[in-house]
This record gives C-alpha cells, sequence and structure tokens, in this order.
C-alpha cells in the first residue's frame, strides 16, 4: 500500500504561481510512476503531468507545457509540481497518484493510489 499526501495549494491571481508537493508512504518501491491529475466541478479528471520515477522524465499534457515543471525528490518519495503563469482556466482539485502497472501514462485508471487532492484556484 502506497498513501499519498498533497499540499500546496492555495488562491493565487492570473499569472501568478504555486507549488504543489506530494509525499509518499508505505511500500513505494512497486511504484514506475508519479503523476498529477486534476478537476474541475464537473469535468472529468484531467491528466496534468508525470515523471517516471526510474529515469525522472517527465511528460507534461500540452494545455500546461511550458508552464509546470513536475520533479521529484532525491529520495523518490516526493514529488512536486511547480506551476508558473498560472491561469484561471487551472482552477482545479489538483491530486497526486501513483502507477505500478506499465500502461498508458496519461490514463487514470492505470493509476493505483490516490492523495486526497489539493484545491488551486486562480482569478482573473
Amino acid at each position: 500500500q502506497v498513501q499519498l499526501v498533497e499540499s500546496g495549494g492555495g488562491s493565487v491571481q492570473a499569472g501568478g504561481s504555486l507549488k504543489l508537493s506530494c509525499a509518499a508512504s508505505g511500500d513505494t518501491s512497486p511504484t514506475n510512476c508519479m503523476g498529477w491529475f486534476r478537476q474541475a466541478p464537473g469535468k472529468e479528471r484531467e491528466w496534468v503531468a508525470s515523471i517516471f520515477t526510474f529515469n525522472d522524465n517527465p511528460v507534461y499534457a500540452d494545455s500546461v507545457k511550458g508552464r509546470f515543471t513536475i520533479s521529484q525528490g532525491n529520495a523518490k518519495n516526493t514529488v512536486s509540481l511547480q506551476m508558473n503563469g498560472l491561469k484561471p482556466e487551472d482552477t482545479a482539485m489538483y491530486y497526486c497518484a501513483a502507477r505500478t502497472i506499465w500502461q498508458n501514462f496519461m490514463r487514470a485508471n492505470n493509476y493505483a493510489y490516490w492523495g486526497q487532492g489539493t484545491q488551486v484556484t486562480v482569478s482573473s
């Protein structure tokens, strides 16, 4: 089992920055990919970014590429999402997730473990 706890959400004005963090505990050894997803009210959960734990390779959704940066800590039990140039459309609940199977990293169903989420609100 893996436990994930997110932190760092908040409210900012458009153009501002926030950094989200996700702390993982438990048996993280089977984890091969960590991801961030977001869900706005009335919308489906959307993939934002992932990082592969074995080679630190990040991947991003087109909507955040160039603005968001995903990284993992040296101990590989923390994952961060630095968000710059925030837009009102980035407003959502952000979730950290851990994947243990070798399936499409953009699909939420392929992540076995999830945090409770942290709210990000961007005002115009």
